[in-house]
């Protein structure tokens, strides 16, 4: 119900009015009393209240006109997707793999990226289900208990969860009573596993758990959990026990224990566990290109605005898609920039979003860039930003890792960048701060004609790097690929002011491809680092290709010379050649 505020300032009301939801003068006690105090009003103030009960049936009127409008659906950045209030693609069709591994009673881990539809996806799972009739399904989050090495505090949450979910969404079902649960935490090391076989013992339907965000706990908390997860699967053949249990996260199992500690005491980790489920199986696929039209054309049946065929393609290239990337970059176009819906969106618009949703540092891009920081991740991003290959040390499970958090994808026998958006966002948040510190203006180097005086611009940067940006780079948490990052630093410093970089750069490519976007014009730069096996005839062989693909008939390659015994005086020298046909301009750092 809502309360009009009407009062007139001279007139005392002796009761408020109340329009409801659907526009009613609220229920029948409401109008009695209105009638009645009315009846207690005199003169002036009676013919007030009659004045603006009046106002309030037109008022009513409105929001039922109001009401019969449906809201129109929207493209969902945040949250699960909830039909009829978001665009949305049916979550079965990521699921098929999943629903065949519950009908075999398995325990598995249902695992990929952050924001790709693994909570929309296991709240479906619960909703089909128990609409089946022949499972008790229950989704749960165990948010609350992340981050908690406590087994006692973490137990304690997990149960609260678990409790919770059934009082809302199977109130009919029995459970254990509180001081059943009180027991069972007394000894925390067993509560989960006495929960769970006291719940299926009450129920006759077989349970399927939906588990979200179990890769969350930690420590001693998560080796108790998976531990008594464990033994209630080993010993369900002669005690009750939940058929099927799904932890839903973006880690494998195998990857829950960082500590050494850790993976000592959980030595069944990848082994026997009962979680080693084949990662084919119980991942969340991205959508297709053509998913990324069917979802996009759910907003031109509702509105009428049409995104145009490249405008399609340029969404699903940037974000390969990606879930929240096809979301954010359609969100923040059709909510934002064209809110005119008689307004074609164009690859221009796409182009301009993604910029955006980069700049803002949205949230997803935030949480994900935090994981930069991780040894794991290092090990393998270091060596992609410079063309070089992983050490040794680098295990099949840090490349696992890596692609659980989403950073990382399988293409043409290959580990690349999961997608042109993660390509461009990871060189420029690790440049970020370094970027703003340097007083470089972009106008110093746009000649009178608007272009841009490339020569100049890489001069300054000799001198940049000369005084101040080869300490800078030791100073980057990726050492290895400091001085690829301080060029980029620069560059955007001063590209932001009219132009776009596009990086190319992964493992074994023995260099990291620049593409200056400026005005219209396309200047190609070629980095390496020289060391005393690296030739600069293979350098230039290497750019010749560059050049030739991007079809540019001159280009720019910039060689950091990483020989301790070379002065600055000859590391650093501009010379200008022609190579197979190609004009090359050579800057030495």
């Amino acid at each position: 119900m809502h309360a009009l505020d009407m009062d007139r300032p001279d007139v005392q009301l002796p009761v408020p009015i109340y329009v409801s939801e659907r526009g009613e003068l609220g229920p029948a006690a409401v109008r009695v009393f209105v009638s009645d105090a009315s009846a207690r009003c005199e003169g002036r103030a009676r013919s007030t209240l009659r004045h603006l009960v009046s106002r309030a049936a037109r008022v009513a009127a409105v929001l039922r006109s109001s009401a019969t409008r449906p809201m129109l659906p929207f493209f969902n950045t945040s949250g699960p997707c909830i039909p009829g209030e978001h665009y949305m693609l049916p979550p079965q069709r990521r699921l098929h793999d999943v629903l065949e591994l519950i009908e075999s009673r398995r325990f598995f881990t249902l695992h990929a990226g952050r924001q790709t539809g693994k909570t929309t996806s296991a709240m479906w799972l619960e909703d089909h289900l128990n609409a089946t009739g022949r499972w008790r399904a229950l989704w749960v989050d165990l948010e609350t208990a992340r981050e908690t090495n406590d087994v006692a505090r973490a137990m304690q949450a997990i149960l609260q969860v678990l409790d919770d979910a059934l009082a809302s969404r199977h109130p009919a079902m029995a459970r254990p009573e509180a001081s059943e649960r009180a027991a069972m935490l007394a000894s925390p090391q067993t509560a989960v596993l006495a929960y769970l076989k006291r719940l299926a013992a009450l129920d006759p339907l077989p349970l399927v758990l939906l588990l979200d965000e179990a890769d969350g706990l930690v420590g001693e908390a998560m080796v108790s959990f998976l531990t008594q997860l464990r033994h209630g699967y080993i010993e369900r053949s002669r005690a009750p026990f939940p058929a099927s249990v799904v932890l839903v996260g973006q880690r494998q199992v195998r990857d829950y224990a960082l500590k050494n500690e850790d993976r000592r005491t959980l030595t069944w980790l990848g082994t026997t566990s009962p979680f080693n489920i084949t990662a084919e199986a119980t991942t969340l696929d991205a959508f297709t290109e053509a998913e990324v039209g069917e979802l996009l054309g759910q907003h031109t049946a509702a509105t009428g605005q049409r995104f145009s065929p490249e405008a399609i393609a340029r969404i699903w290239e940037l974000g390969c898609g990606h879930p929240w990337l096809t979301n954010a970059l359609a969100d923040q176009i059709v909510r934002r920039d064209v809110k005119d819906r008689a307004v074609e969106v164009t690859v221009g618009h796409v182009d301009a979003a993604k910029e955006t949703i980069i700049l803002e540092r949205r949230t997803h891009i935030d949480s994900l860039m935090a994981r930069l920081r991780e040894p794991r991740v290092q090990r393998i991003l270091a060596p992609m930003l410079t063309g070089g290959l992983a050490e040794n040390d680098v295990l099949d499970d840090d490349f696992a890792y890596v692609v659980g958090l989403g950073l990382l994808r399988w293409r043409a026998g290959q580990w690349v960048i999961a997608n042109p958006i993660y390509q461009e966002v990871i060189p420029r948040m690790l440049t970020h701060a370094r970027q703003g510190q340097i007083a470089h203006q972009p106008a110093w180097y746009v000649r009178p004609d608007g272009s841009l005086d490339l020569a100049k611009l890489m001069a300054d940067w000799q001198v940049f790097w000369r005084e101040d940006g080869h300490l800078s780079a030791e100073a980057f948490r990726y050492r290895e690929a400091g001085p690829h990052l301080m060029l980029m630093a620069f560059l955007q410093r001063v590209i932001n002011g009219g132009g776009t970089i596009e990086r190319e750069y992964g493992l074994g490519r023995g260099a990291l491809d620049l593409m200056v976007q400026w005005r219209g014009q396309r200047h190609a730069i070629e980095v390496k680092l020289r060391r005393d096996t690296e030739t600069e005839e293979r350098a230039l062989e290497q750019l010749w290709r560059y050049l030739d693909h991007a079809g540019l008939e001159e280009g720019w390659l910039v060689m950091f010379d990483l020989r301790s015994t070379q002065p600055w005086e000859e590391r650093l020298h501009t010379r200008q050649l022609e190579h197979r046909g190609k004009q090359v301009h050579i800057v030495g750092c």
